[in-house]
């Protein structure tokens, strides 16, 4: 009894709890504002598929994202950077001003048809909100907690997969050391944030799985591993084409007006040539991958490449869902060579691409169980094993410690 009495032992168990009565806060107000965001993007996407030739207007939306930073946020255009930043503790939280800037950027991006994704966006507006509420913890500790924790809560309530999202916090930022004092903060943010955001209309990107479990024969196994090194060498090419083109750009057009706003032409004029296939969000691409139909072989490519120069130009939004798409559209196409039922090949992919790119690992492999069904975790395991293993330890998060060549843990 004097044991549980103890002042010391009081005080933890008091900044605990409270830790989590925040987590919890944070949680909902991050599935209040993905809700939000994500149907915003959705409007957005609605909007410019009715009148494609919106898309002529993206250079000068571009340089409408450019000028806003430039005048209102400049060190808001790091966005993940600021998220590490805060988490690590090199600076004292994400500014709050980066929400309005981060979603009515991505905003502008769909609707003028940048093929950018969202995640990044959510992530950063809930760290964003859980920074406002760190001051109510004293122990350091807790406050990168409550940072993490407001990760979760951002992939959590644009997803609809807590347990991945949980997860992915984790990974994010020592990949290999899972830091276990952050994970009920984190797990209760991300179960509020799911159901807040679910309850008001935000779905999963896919629902469910209709292909059989294969056997797990010789010719299987070989088709799955070939699927893997696949995906985690498609993973690897993203991280180094987007960091690489971001490097390029910036010495070729330093002016970063016009940077901007010519490869906001080229991607429009490649939007208008393809019919949109690849600008926004291009969940038709993965919707046809998941039911098992046929896709062009250069789908996932093209889609890749036309993410990351304009992530690499300036246009703001996430790198996941794109990820997503390059990994269905990879493994429909590679699903006949391979011996594979399409659907299954396009879902294990799906996921696995997303494990190289973020180089993240149990994450990946949660983000399959949720969406497609825990029947499938033999194959999502050895699949999202081998991706993990071809990725070269690098991430498309530039402030990964992995990405300057340190080893892992």
């Amino acid at each position: 009894m004097k044991d549980w009495m103890n002042p010391e032992r009081l005080n933890r168990l008091k900044g605990s709890a409270i830790l989590l009565a925040l987590s919890a806060a944070v949680g909902a107000i991050a599935g209040v504002l993905t809700a939000v965001f994500g149907h915003g993007v959705l409007a957005m996407t609605e909007v410019r598929e009715a009148y494609p030739l919106l898309m002529v207007l993206l250079p000068a939306g571009g340089a409408l994202i450019c000028l806003v930073y430039r005048r209102w946020g400049e060190e808001c255009r790091r966005g993940m950077g600021l998220v590490f930043d805060a988490v690590e503790g090199r600076r004292k939280d994400v500014p709050t001003r980066l929400i309005p800037l981060a979603v009515g950027s991505t905003w502008i991006g769909h609707l003028l048809g940048a093929s950018v994704g969202r995640e990044g966006v959510a992530v950063q507006i809930s760290t964003a909100a859980a920074s406002l509420l760190t001051p109510g913890l004293d122990n350091p500790r807790n406050k990168r907690s409550l940072l993490m924790a407001g990760v979760a809560a951002g992939f959590a309530g644009l997803f609809r997969t807590p347990l991945a999202a949980v997860f992915f916090a984790l990974e994010l930022f020592h990949t290999g050391v899972m830091e276990y004092e952050s994970l009920l903060p984190a797990l209760v943010a991300a179960l509020t944030a799911s159901a807040v955001s679910g309850a008001l209309g935000v779905n999963p990107p896919v629902s469910g799985l209709s292909a059989a479990v294969p056997a797990f024969t010789v010719e299987t196994i070989i088709g799955l591993v070939v699927l893997g090194i696949a995906a985690g060498l498609a993973g690897h090419l993203f991280v180094a084409l987007l960091h690489g083109l971001h490097h390029r750009l910036e010495q070729w057009l330093p002016n970063p007006y016009l940077r901007i706003v010519l490869v906001g032409t080229l991607v429009a004029l490649f939007g208008l040539v393809t019919g949109g296939r690849y600008n926004g969000l291009s969940e038709e691409i993965t919707a046809i991958a998941l039911a098992g139909g046929q896709l062009y072989a250069w789908d996932w490519l093209a889609k890749l490449c036309l993410t990351a120069v304009c992530l690499a130009a300036g246009f703001q939004g996430g790198e996941v869902a794109p990820l997503f798409t390059v990994g269905a559209a990879l493994g429909a196409v590679l699903a006949g060579p391979l011996g594979l039922p399409v659907e299954l090949a396009a879902a294990m992919a799906y996921a696995a691409v997303f494990s190289a790119g973020t180089n993240t690992f149990a994450a990946a492999i949660l983000v399959g169980l949720e969406l497609f069904g825990g029947q499938y975790f033999a194959c999502l395991f050895l699949v999202c094993t081998v991706a993990y293993a071809c990725n070269g330890s690098h991430s498309i998060y530039p402030q990964c410690p992995l990405n300057y060549g340190e080893e892992k843990h």
